[in-house]
């Protein structure tokens, strides 16, 4: 009896306090749910072919850009922010994945997700969903975008708008020749103005379009002002849409979110609206400093446009650098006025980019998401001026290396501070990872890389004294078209606090005082006073490097005659890029079933022949 007893009370007990401790989850769970998620949210704005031309960068003293000042004056500046790989694609793979080019072999424009270690790990914005973010981009953010990548996507990257004869596109009319030979994109630049009664050299009509690759859309120019939007106006709209909604959604309700955007401009054509242009008189444009004479003791020359299999020498050939730079200045009676005419397309592009920057500032300032989001701003690469006879990117000289980095951290990052510390772009992911305490392995698999960057937090928080884990020198390797890359053969540069080091692939070397001579106009490599710091420097940069190169993959060349045919897939995809409302299920993937319904929904009726 007394067992027996003891056995209930026991069983009381016991059930008591599984009913207790119930109550204390569904109470935890009740309050998690009520809870706000109080993690970081993220917008990154990435600017396409922005080099130092904006406020606080001590690039062009007219540049206009007052919300990017805005913004770096809520956070940290970095003045001695690099790129990795100063061309468009390979850079922006490098930053979404935060895997150095000679890791990963993206040294050049095949598509990056058919590379075996990028299509293995985790971009940027996967890894943020991983750790439950809603991710949404829009523009151009990685050069080839894959829309799995997204939850949500805006809009295409664009580079228009382009003046159009109703089959081609035609560089802008007002652009001079020889200049506009060199084409559409990069050899035009001018205000969007209305093109009426304007025609090309043979009479056809012209016309403004826009639109990705596959798509030509008419875009209107009234001279009242009431204009289509641009891409990059489209982009901005979409921004502000999207950050409204998020705004308004109660906090417990939204998750945190991963926002990127990608504005094209100033990349070229340089095609943005008159009032744009109204702001910087050519006339009064100010020059970059540029001394006569400076390319004679460099080299980047000896190993442009050599066909492969030839080995360099010390014969100079023309780039396409240095061919804008010559078809601009015999456009026009002087390399003064050459320049002045590009800068000024160039500070107006800047200055268009700046407007919806603020726009966007603007929606985040004015809501709760401004003490929850850290902002990122800047660019894929620079863009040389002139300089060394230079007008393009893909140098290895600071013209070409260095881009803003602007970060807003609320309650990390200093306000109004300057960080002179060397970092670069490949350090973007580990940071915000670090920022967002993001949990997970960032490869998919073992045939994926980690991260080859590192966490500038502590820079953010103390910008002055702070140290982090990331090298002394900045490595940037340059794009060149070529079959097959071997990471011990590339061209490099080392950018430190005090000296640039720069060795060509044929064993050429440079090496610059940035302390000394910040405009990298003296070449000391061949000095012998600099002997023990130019051997230091190819200690380091051999150890930076891998043992064995990795093969990307190789594009298929065909003699000429009849192409195969397309493959299914092919097909599948051509029409999920016209149709991306045929994925039902908004996975960023489209299915055989999805195309087939899709079709079958939007057939039109059979009409009778009969």
């Amino acid at each position: 009896m007394h067992c027996s007893v003891s056995n209930h009370l026991r069983l009381f007990f016991v059930c008591a306090g599984f009913a207790m401790a119930m109550g204390t989850i569904c109470t935890a769970a009740a309050k998690k749910d009520d809870t706000t998620d109080p993690r970081r949210n993220v917008v990154f704005i990435i600017c396409d072919d922005l080099n130092d031309y904006i406020e606080g960068f001590s690039g062009h003293p007219q540049t206009v850009t007052p919300n990017m000042a805005r913004l770096a004056d809520s956070g940290v500046r970095f003045t001695q922010a690099h790129c990795n790989i100063p061309i468009c694609g390979p850079s922006r793979a490098c930053l979404f994945s935060g895997i150095y080019p000679h890791n990963s072999g993206c040294y050049g424009f095949t598509k990056w997700d058919t590379y075996e270690v990028l299509k293995n790990s985790r971009t940027l914005m996967d890894y943020f969903r991983l750790n439950n973010y809603y991710t949404v981009g829009t523009g151009k953010l990685l050069h080839h975008m894959v829309r799995g990548e997204w939850k949500n996507f805006g809009n295409r990257a664009d580079y228009g708008p382009f003046a159009y004869d109703g089959k081609d596109n035609q560089p802008h009319p007002d652009t001079p020749a020889p200049y506009n030979e060199i084409g559409p994109v990069d050899g035009s630049f001018g205000p969007l103005v209305s093109l009426e009664g304007r025609t090309t050299t043979d009479g056809k009509p012209l016309m403004w379009r826009t639109g990705g690759w596959q798509s030509v859309d008419k875009l209107t120019i009234h001279p009242s002002g009431e204009n289509d939007p641009t891409p990059d106006e489209k982009n901005g709209d979409w921004a502000v849409e999207q950050l409204q909604a998020l705004a308004a959604t109660k906090a417990k309700n939204r998750k945190p979110f991963f926002m990127g955007i990608g504005f094209i401009r100033p990349h070229t054509p340089l095609i943005v609206p008159q009032r744009f242009f109204d702001m910087f008189p050519v006339d009064e444009i100010s020059l970059p400093e540029i001394l006569e004479g400076d390319i004679d003791d460099t080299f980047a020359q000896t190993i442009r446009g050599l066909p492969e299999g030839k080995e360099p020498d010390s014969e100079r050939t023309e780039d396409m650098g240095g061919k804008l730079f010559r078809k601009l200045v015999e456009s026009y009676d002087s390399r003064d006025e050459a320049l002045r005419h590009f800068i000024q397309a160039y500070l107006a592009s800047i200055a268009s980019v700046d407007e919806q920057v603020g726009r966007i500032l603007d929606v985040i300032d004015s809501t709760e998401l401004k003490d929850n989001t850290i902002i990122v701003l800047t660019s894929d690469h620079g863009w040389g001026m002139g300089e060394k006879d230079y007008l393009y990117k893909n140098s290895l000289w600071q013209e070409s290396t260095r881009i803003p980095l602007i970060v807003r951290a609320p309650g990390i990052a200093q306000p109004e501070a300057v960080c002179d510390r060397p970092v670069s772009l490949v350090d973007i992911y580990p940071t915000l990872a670090d920022c967002c305490e993001l949990q997970g392995d960032t490869m998919k698999n073992e045939r994926g890389h980690s991260l080859d960057g590192h966490s500038f937090r502590r820079l953010l928080t103390d910008p002055y004294g702070g140290t982090w884990d990331g090298p002394e020198e900045v490595l940037t390797a340059l794009y060149k078209w070529r079959m097959k890359y071997n990471p011990h053969e590339e061209s490099y540069s080392l950018r430190g606090n005090d000296w640039r080091y720069i060795r060509y692939e044929n064993g050429k070397e440079e090496l610059y005082n940035t302390v000394s001579d910040p405009n990298e106009w003296k070449n000391l490599a061949t000095e012998a006073q600099y002997s023990h710091e130019i051997n230091r420097l190819r200690q380091v940069l051999a150890s930076r490097l891998p043992e064995k190169g990795i093969v990307p993959p190789q594009p298929q060349w065909k003699a000429p005659g009849k192409p195969e045919p397309k493959s299914n897939e092919y097909w599948k995809d051509l029409y999920f890029k016209k149709n991306p409302d045929a994925d039902a299920d908004k996975d960023g993937t489209l299915s055989w079933p999805e195309l087939h319904a899709h079709k079958k929904a939007n057939a039109s009726p059979v009409q009778s022949t009969q």
